[in-house]
């Protein structure tokens, strides 16, 4: 295991004078900023996603190390708990990486945007992943899982590989299966998946995930303990250019937060909505308020989750807030996180910049 103060080292690591550090308890979000742990550490949960259980928040992400190494999975997947969504608590790396050379998730692979989410029936807690085996770059394309009993883990891995190998999705016309399309050609194999959410609807969970080099963004049904694709899936937004997909469910209709492709670079947002998980979707143009700039780069961000939060009154909409990165990949722990409270217009989820912002006044202010 890493040495603890070598996980420190990089931009937002605090210095550590006679003893452990205790970070001042915060009430607001500040979007951009170093966001410090309860140990005044800089919060380490990139690509993340959160989950509601037990009267405690949970955040997963990945754990950065310094420089551009750090884009590899050099420690796991670090897990953090909160009671308010602002002040969080270190409860270490939920999924580690192995040592085992032979291992998927060996040290040096990529493991990407990992999404937990809890199984009522099965009680476990589960978590996907988008996995680039080591040495072969963004050649391998997987989706990873790894289950446990707590949702601090350990979580324990059960297995990675392509999506759905040896059949057609759902919505496929005879075009798409024709010899020369992606699609075909990794029909034997399985489908690509990188960028991916899970979004659970009721008691189903999808995963949606960037596949047919990025083209197209399929969304794939779980089978019922979630740890396994059940073989129904569609394309959806073929040839769009989709990844960072965040989905949820608003006004009684599906929505999608996703970003194009330029790789590390923030480009505008996308917005897009459905009348069902599984489309078709409609665009809905940038979300993004603001100066050029901002519709430009998404606040300098990309996408990469949607948090439910309850009505702030009986009988009042839910409220949401907008997860999103900023990466730094020449040296990568110093990425940043930009949470924005999801407002409307009209129909249309919007977002505004805040430098800060907190629960009680952020679908109010301006």
């Amino acid at each position: 295991m890493m040495d603890r103060r070598a996980l420190l080292i990089g931009a937002g690591a605090v210095t550590l004078l006679g003893g452990v550090a205790r970070a001042a308890r915060s009430a607001a979000f500040r979007p951009g900023e170093v966001w410090n742990d309860n140990n005044g550490v800089a919060i380490n949960a990139h690509g993340g996603g959160l989950l509601r259980h037990a009267g405690r928040w949970w955040w997963y992400g990945e754990h950065k190390t310094a420089g551009k190494a750090g884009n590899t999975a050099l420690v796991g997947v670090h897990a953090y708990s909160s009671t308010d969504l602002v002040n969080w608590r270190d409860e270490g790396i939920a999924l580690p990486v192995s040592d085992d050379p032979d291992s998927p998730i060996a040290r040096g692979c990529i493991l990407e945007r990992p999404k937990v989410v809890y199984n009522p029936r099965t009680r476990t807690f589960v978590m996907w992943f988008h996995l680039e085996l080591k040495g072969q770059g963004y050649a391998a394309a997987q989706a990873g899982v790894a289950i446990a009993r707590r949702p601090q883990g350990p979580f324990r891995f059960l297995r990675a590989g392509r999506v759905n190998p040896g059949i057609w999705p759902a919505n496929a016309t005879a075009e798409d299966k024709a010899p020369d399309t992606t699609l075909a050609r990794d029909f034997a194999g399985g489908q690509m998946a990188r960028d991916m959410t899970v979004f659970v609807d009721g008691d189903t969970a999808w995963q949606v995930y960037a596949s047919e080099e990025n083209a197209t963004l399929q969304i794939a049904r779980l089978a019922p303990d979630w740890t396994a694709h059940d073989g129904y899936y569609v394309r959806a937004l073929p040839d769009g250019g989709n990844e960072a997909p965040a989905l949820f469910k608003a006004k009684g209709r599906y929505y999608m937060f996703a970003s194009g492709l330029t790789g590390w670079r923030p480009n505008p947002g996308r917005v897009y909505v459905a009348d069902r998980v599984t489309g078709p979707w409609r665009s809905l143009g940038n979300p993004v308020r603001g100066s050029e700039e901002d519709r430009k780069t998404t606040f300098h961000s990309q996408s990469t989750f949607v948090v439910p939060l309850p009505p702030e009154r009986s009988g009042g909409e839910p409220r949401f807030i907008f997860m999103a990165d900023r990466w730094r990949p020449d040296n990568a722990i110093d990425g940043r996180y930009v949470w924005l409270p999801v407002e409307w217009d009209g129909e249309t989820p919007v977002l505004r910049w805040r430098d800060r912002w907190t629960l009680a006044d952020g679908w109010n202010a301006r």
